[in-house]
């Protein structure tokens, strides 16, 4: 075991190169990888977690799973996911991203690979707990990646370049995926995503670096001359990584945020994990049909993950609760018209995903990760996301749990063809939506750490 945790541990300080030429060379290079590997390869890594949300019809109608059991195993990897998220934030701090970050990513493949080759509902959930676990590695990794790598008057932007992971992965499921499973088959719903991301793992291994002091570069904030406030030698030792990661834990702002968070999460991934479903049942959609409706979303997500770290840097100076606000409001519009009007058009239909996109996009760059590092000490960017992410998928857990009792118990059999009644449910995913955006707006006047 130690030597399982030396291998993944960050290396030590290098000394300081002194060719001010490479250093800057370095830097550049370094970065952009950086930003490519934890945007694009945790976008696509991101399609080993969601696959199961394009399979469920295919497993219901083919008596594998009824929707009861399907959310069982839903949930099984929001669980793990949401207790790995946490673990794994703590170990990111102290670890090597470079290794840690591409093994989680290489586990997950592998255990999507896997997936479909017994029809036991117990081997099932244990092997989408274990991914979720693995899927675990992937946010805190990259939100340390960037604390490293990006000083402060950056991290609004680069944040929010880093979210579009997130739509890109849902694009990718609803679309891509969607149709391997038609032409295919739902194994291929598997399989597809689990191959893919074998290479992924390598590749963000070649592009991912280790801190910057393991390899002889100064400090981000140094090499920016970016401190935010004056740096102050009070002659006193520097607190620990640890005993920073454990001064979150005393933060109210941390705890009402991560509540804020966990409610969101309840209404995203219902949205990622029945909305095809939902679309499929209730509107009569076809399975290409509804992943291309909801692959709108995931389009107008690249621009709001972009758009809320823009905004919210150059025109509210960094402040993140007025343009929280703004996204929350839209995105209640949005579900109104997608889940509360009967008679909506294709194009209604079309324009809420897009917005809903947009708004929820926005809200995951806030309440998801970024106002959490606003918040805590930068040396503990990690832990912070690992207790927002542990209250996050606790609550995404918890909804695929409700939603399938509630979706299972409001379906009817007649003559042979199942029909659904999605209204309790959907009353639970407005209303959590309504009780996030009450704690965020709280966070109105939140102190930033410094």
């Amino acid at each position: 075991m130690n030597r399982v945790l030396k291998f993944f541990a960050t290396g030590p300080d290098a000394p300081l190169m002194e060719d001010q030429t490479r250093v800057n060379a370095l830097y550049k290079r370094h970065r952009w990888q950086i930003m490519a590997a934890i945007t694009f390869g945790y976008g696509i890594a991101y399609t080993c977690r969601l696959a199961l949300s394009v399979v469920k019809k295919p497993l219901i109608d083919g008596g594998i799973f009824n929707a009861q059991e399907l959310g069982l195993i839903s949930s099984a990897i929001f669980y793990s996911y949401a207790f790995g998220k946490l673990t794994n934030g703590f170990l990111a701090d102290h670890a090597n991203l470079k290794r840690f970050f591409s093994f989680g990513v290489l586990m997950s493949a592998m255990i999507n690979i896997a997936m479909g080759w017994s029809p036991l509902l117990w081997v099932w959930v244990v092997l989408w707990g274990l991914n979720g676990w693995f899927q675990g590695i992937g946010a805190p990794s990259a939100m340390v990646s960037m604390a490293h790598w990006f000083s402060n008057n950056e991290r609004g932007r680069r944040y929010g370049f880093f979210s579009m992971g997130h739509p890109i992965g849902e694009g990718l499921t609803y679309v891509v995926i969607a149709g391997l499973v038609t032409l295919f088959g739902w194994r291929a719903g598997f399989k597809g995503p689990g191959l893919t991301c074998v290479l992924i793992a390598f590749v963000m291994y070649l592009l991912l670096q280790d801190r910057p002091r393991t390899l002889g570069l100064p400090l981000v904030a140094d090499w920016r001359n970016d401190h935010g406030a004056p740096v102050v030698d009070t002659g006193q030792k520097a607190p620990s990584v640890w005993s920073l990661q454990k001064s979150i834990l005393k933060l109210p702002s941390i705890w009402i945020l991560a509540l804020a968070s966990s409610m969101m999460y309840v209404t995203r991934y219902a949205v990622v994990n029945w909305g095809i479903l939902f679309l499929q049942e209730t509107k009569g959609y076809s399975l290409v049909e509804a992943g291309s409706l909801l692959g709108l979303n995931t389009i107008a997500g690249l621009v709001g993950s972009l758009s809320y770290g823009y905004i919210s840097d150059k025109f509210f100076h960094a402040r993140r609760p007025p343009v929280t606000l703004i996204c929350g409001l839209l995105e209640l519009v949005a579900l109104s018209i997608i889940f509360l009007t009967p008679l909506a058009s294709v194009t209604l239909l079309s324009f809420a995903f897009v917005l809903y996109g947009f708004s929820i996009s926005g809200l995951l760059v806030s309440l998801g990760g970024l106002f959490a590092t606003d918040i805590a000490p930068k040396k503990a960017a990690g832990a912070a996301m690992g207790v927002i992410g542990v209250f996050s998928y606790l609550g995404a857990a918890t909804q695929d749990l409700i939603s399938g009792y509630f979706i299972d118990k409001g379906t009817t059999v007649v003559n042979g063809v199942r029909h659904y009644d999605f209204s309790a449910a959907i009353m639970f995913w407005v209303g959590a939506s309504v009780l996030s955006l009450i704690l965020a707006t709280s966070l109105w006047k939140a102190k930033v750490s410094d």
